[in-house]
C-alpha cells in the first residue's frame, strides 16, 4: 500500500491548518487505496487566532498539539520524517503554512522555510518522489526550489511574489492541478479560490489521484 506523508501546521485556517483541506486530503488518500502518517514541526505558532472574532490572542499554543488534533493524536514530529519510508509528500494549506511553517505571510518573496520543511521537500524530490500542496501551501515549494511550475489561483499579489522568486505560475480554477514533471510537485489552488468545502473535496482528490499516478 502506497504511504503518503500529510504536513501540519496548526489547527484552523487563520494561524494554522486548513481543517478541510487536511481532512478531505486524508479522505482522498484513503478513498483511493492508500494510507498515510501525519507530520507536524513542534515549535510554538506564529500567533493564536480566536476564529470566532478574527481577533489575536493573547496565549500561546503549540504546532505539534494543535494539528494532533485534526491528526487525532496519531502524528509524529516532522524530524522523524524520512523521505525512504514515504511514496509521497502533501502540505494542506491555512495560514500556518505562511505563519509557522514559513514567515510568507510576513515577508513575501523575501521570506524563508523553517529548515525541517526545507529538508523533507529537498529530500522527496531528489528521491523522485511527488509533492503535493494545496491552497497557499505551495509557496514553501517555490521558495525552496524557485524554478517549479504551480499554481495558488488567482491571487494577483501571491502570483507577482511567486514569480519574482523564479516560480512559473498558472492561473487555475477550482479542482484543476498543475504538474511540474522536471520536480514531480503538484499544486492545486482549493480556498485560494472563492470554494466551498465540495469544491476543496474535488481539488484534494485530484491532486492525490494525481500523485498516486506518478507513484505508480
Amino acid at each position: 500500500m502506497k504511504k503518503i506523508a500529510v504536513i501540519l501546521s496548526g489547527c484552523g485556517v487563520f494561524d494554522g491548518t486548513e481543517i478541510h483541506e487536511a481532512t478531505m486530503s486524508m479522505y482522498a488518500i484513503v478513498k483511493n487505496g492508500a494510507e498515510y502518517q501525519v507530520f507536524a514541526p513542534d515549535i510554538m505558532q506564529h500567533h493564536v487566532i480566536n476564529h470566532l472574532t478574527g481577533e489575536e490572542m493573547n496565549e500561546s499554543r503549540n504546532v505539534l498539539i494543535e494539528s494532533a488534533r485534526i491528526a487525532r493524536g496519531n502524528i509524529q514530529p516532522i524530524e522523524k520524517f524520512s523521505a525512504g519510508d514515504y511514496d509521497g509528500l502533501l502540505f494542506p494549506g491555512g495560514f500556518g503554512a505562511a505563519k509557522n511553517l514559513s514567515d510568507w505571510a510576513f515577508k513575501g518573496k523575501d521570506s524563508s522555510v523553517i529548515p525541517e520543511v526545507e529538508r523533507i521537500i529537498k529530500e522527496m524530490v531528489n528521491a523522485g518522489k511527488p509533492v503535493g500542496a494545496l491552497c497557499i501551501s505551495p509557496v514553501l515549494i517555490a521558495r525552496v526550489l524557485q524554478d517549479v511550475h504551480l499554481t495558488i489561483g488567482q491571487d494577483a499579489d501571491t502570483i507577482e511574489a511567486l514569480e519574482a522568486i523564479g516560480a512559473t505560475h498558472k492561473k487555475t480554477g477550482h479542482g484543476e492541478v498543475v504538474i511540474d514533471e522536471k520536480f514531480n510537485i503538484l499544486t492545486t489552488p482549493c480556498y485560494m479560490l472563492d470554494a466551498n468545502i465540495a469544491q476543496i473535496g474535488e481539488g484534494a482528490e485530484n491532486i492525490v489521484k494525481a500523485m498516486l499516478d506518478i507513484i505508480d
